[in-house]
């Protein structure tokens, strides 16, 4: 309490804004606060870029670099290339802007993007929620980008006025044509004007899974029942996980507890000896979660919330006492997370991690397998009738405003 009661302390003497624990992730805080189309922002944390999906140019960088902005001592960088992504088309109904990034990550590698500010154009874009698209510009730390931007959309402007910030938005519809888009000449002959051009079609993009053990093994969702058996992974799931910066929003919440409410309304919960937690992105989305009967949903089929916070996506997660990490057992997990390397989430080397949306997890806890297709497989409800999974919906923002 001393260490955070000095901070809040100095924050006030030198103009700092002083975020207290519980307030949510600060990558989530950043987007719902201080996030600005056409502007620059360094960050110490390599999922600064989160930031890109509200048209900001928002870099991690070192400690050093950070105080040296803060002493107004002008940043240098090494000029990067710029990787251009067309997005065309629009996402089918179980489509998440997750899979972007995942597909993404599974043709670039987790060293692709080094050296590059990756921009993503083209008529899809336009398709996509603000939130949706700093869940892709999050995950450009994946692939070793510099940072990830999109530009400014019509998205953003509700997002802004969502989160009282509609000045911003009209100062950015002005300079929308000229500034914060690209030219009609680069859209008209984009490999002229990027160093690479990856082109990426939403509609027939589908579900992916990443992992385990690197963000960037890519398997789609119709190969991976069969991907599992070939590669001998371990089919029961033994956590599904929602939560991270990456993946927090209101849209992702009501999504995916659409699903959660089919469940519940057949008398069914989280599959046995499958555990089900849920991070809130930060005390906003915690508030109208509640509000709005999201964390009932999750509720109701078994979930646990967690604190505002990063939580297992950074090993905060007390599962020393669960027998597959006391004994060090393989075992897999599912979450929507951005990073699985070995041991990060819960200390276990054997542990795991499949990367992938909200609504794919939220799929696996109720199914309980790696090989369940929620698109596809049925569950069993509470009197013993087979039945499918409508496809999940959700507000891209939320209709009464976010609870404060």
């Amino acid at each position: 309490r001393e260490i955070y009661e000095f901070l809040q302390a100095a924050s006030q003497r030198y103009g700092i804004a002083f975020w207290r624990p519980g307030s949510g992730i600060i990558h989530q805080l950043v987007l719902e606060n201080y996030a600005a189309p056409g502007t620059l922002m360094l960050g110490t944390d390599s999922h600064t870029p989160n930031a890109g999906g509200l048209g900001m140019l928002a870099i991690g960088v070192g400690g050093a670099d950070a105080v040296d902005a803060m002493a107004d001592i002008p940043w240098e960088l090494k000029a990067p290339r710029v990787l251009g992504v067309q997005l065309r088309g629009k996402l089918h109904e179980w489509g998440n802007p997750k899979d972007v990034i995942l597909a993404l990550a599974g043709k670039l590698t987790v060293r692709g993007g080094t050296g590059s500010i990756i921009e993503y154009f083209g008529d899809g874009v336009n398709s996509l929620s603000c939130t949706g698209m700093a869940t892709i510009c999050n995950m450009g730390a994946e692939v070793g980008a510099t940072t990830s931007v999109f530009p400014y959309t019509p998205s953003m402007a509700r997002y802004l006025a969502a989160t009282q910030r509609a000045a911003i938005a009209t100062a950015a519809d002005a300079q929308q044509a000229s500034y914060l888009s690209a030219d009609a000449q680069v859209a008209a002959d984009p490999a002229k004007y990027y160093d690479e051009v990856i082109d990426i079609d939403l509609s027939t993009l589908e579900p992916g899974y990443n992992g385990p053990f690197t963000p960037d093994l890519y398997t789609p969702r119709s190969k991976m029942s069969d991907t599992v058996k070939t590669e001998g992974w371990s089919d029961k799931v033994s956590a599904a996980l929602i939560g991270s910066c990456t993946n927090s929003s209101y849209q992702d919440l009501s999504r995916a507890a659409s699903l959660a409410r089919q469940a519940s309304a057949r008398g069914l919960r989280v599959a046995e000896g499958t555990e089900f937690l849920v991070s809130p992105g930060s005390e906003q989305i915690r508030a109208t979660m509640e509000r709005d009967g999201i964390q009932e949903a999750f509720e109701a089929i078994g979930a646990k919330v967690l604190a505002n916070a990063c939580g297992p996506c950074i090993g905060q997660w007390n599962r020393d006492e669960n027998p597959v990490v006391k004994n060090k057992e393989t075992n897999s997990i599912v979450s929507s997370f951005n990073r699985n390397f070995r041991a990060r989430n819960d200390g276990n080397p054997n542990t795991m991690n499949f990367l992938t949306s909200p609504e794919m997890v939220l799929g696996a806890a109720l199914g309980g397998r790696l090989s369940f297709n929620p698109m596809t497989d049925s569950l069993v409800d509470a009197k013993g009738q087979s039945f499918k999974l409508e496809p999940p919906s959700g507000d891209e923002l939320p209709t009464r405003g976010y609870a404060t």
